[in-house]
């Protein structure tokens, strides 16, 4: 079953009273990328949680917020940092002397400052507050998967729509040869007969084993049966790429590659109105296959 690579996670959960809230989303990207935005106590450890997504994130770009604050005695979750209040109104008293300002720093201006009030945030040193927000992670995380996986399905049953709307077009392209072969002998014959008339020989001096040659020959340069074969195991594959659990983008992604060159080499090697219709249909249903696999992991 393939994933797509858009979704959302979000999980919560505490540690000694603390809570702790965890969001995970993700996009489509061409490799795998991982953005994170965490308290100042869990900088430290980025590489930990970067390393815990992409275990479970084999491509797009995720972005990953981590929260937590409060303390565990009622009442005491906002600190102030005075000595950083303190700093502040040093600073601004002097910015007044060399600017000749009158007045003096009030409570308000300085509790505006960043840092100087906010809420009291979980130490990443307190034992096991890193394995909480792992824990956390990892329920985001999993909400996260299930998305992708709904995503993923409705994207399967849109890329096996279109391509049995690709074999439909291919088997019109098959049916259409042998007919095509005919018309064109037909029309050779009917050539010979008007130069030979013209020049005055008769019907039967036709050389009609170099005829059947020459049929043979225009038959086999617009013969597509090895494109064709191709194609059809270029559709099977697409489609056990698609039951697979692991991530297939790139692989569905190559193999659309290889179908356009198939197709555009039927195009260029059958110079027929109805092969070239159904071409045109191949190629603007496989670049709406194409636009849906930018999505699948």
């Amino acid at each position: 079953m393939i994933r797509s690579m858009t979704g959302y996670g979000r999980a919560e959960g505490r540690h000694k009273g603390t809570p702790i809230t965890v969001e995970v989303r993700s996009v489509n990207h061409r490799h795998s990328e991982v953005m994170a935005k965490l308290p100042r106590a869990l900088q430290a450890h980025e590489d930990r949680i970067r390393d815990l997504v992409q275990a479970r994130v084999a491509r797009g770009r995720v972005d990953v917020t981590v929260n937590f604050s409060g303390e565990r005695d009622p009442g005491r979750g906002i600190i102030l940092d005075r000595s950083l209040a303190r700093r502040y109104h040093t600073l601004l008293k002097e910015l007044q002397r060399e600017l000749g300002l009158k007045g003096s720093p009030d409570a308000t201006l300085l509790a505006s400052f960043r840092d100087v009030i906010r809420p009291a945030e979980l130490a990443a040193e307190e034992p096991g507050a890193v394995r909480a927000v792992e824990r956390v992670l990892g329920l985001a995380l999993k909400a996260l998967d299930q998305m992708r996986r709904h995503e993923g399905r409705t994207l399967e049953r849109d890329l096996l729509a279109r391509l049995q709307e690709v074999e439909g077009r291919l088997r019109t392209i098959r049916q259409r040869l042998p007919a095509i072969v005919d018309e064109r002998a037909a029309r050779l014959q009917e050539r010979i007969k008007r130069l030979m008339e013209g020049a005055g020989a008769g019907r039967d001096s036709v050389d009609q084993s170099r005829l059947a040659q020459e049929v043979a020959l225009l038959a086999d340069r617009s013969d597509v049966s090895e494109e064709l074969t191709r194609l059809d195991s270029h559709l099977d594959q697409f489609r056990a790429f698609l039951r697979k659990t692991e991530p297939v983008g790139r692989s569905l992604d190559f193999l659309l590659q290889e179908m356009n060159r198939e197709i555009n080499t039927i195009g260029s090697k059958v110079g027929d109105t109805v092969v070239t219709q159904e071409v045109v249909a191949v190629k603007a249903e496989l670049e709406k296959i194409r636009e849906q696999v930018q999505n699948v992991e």
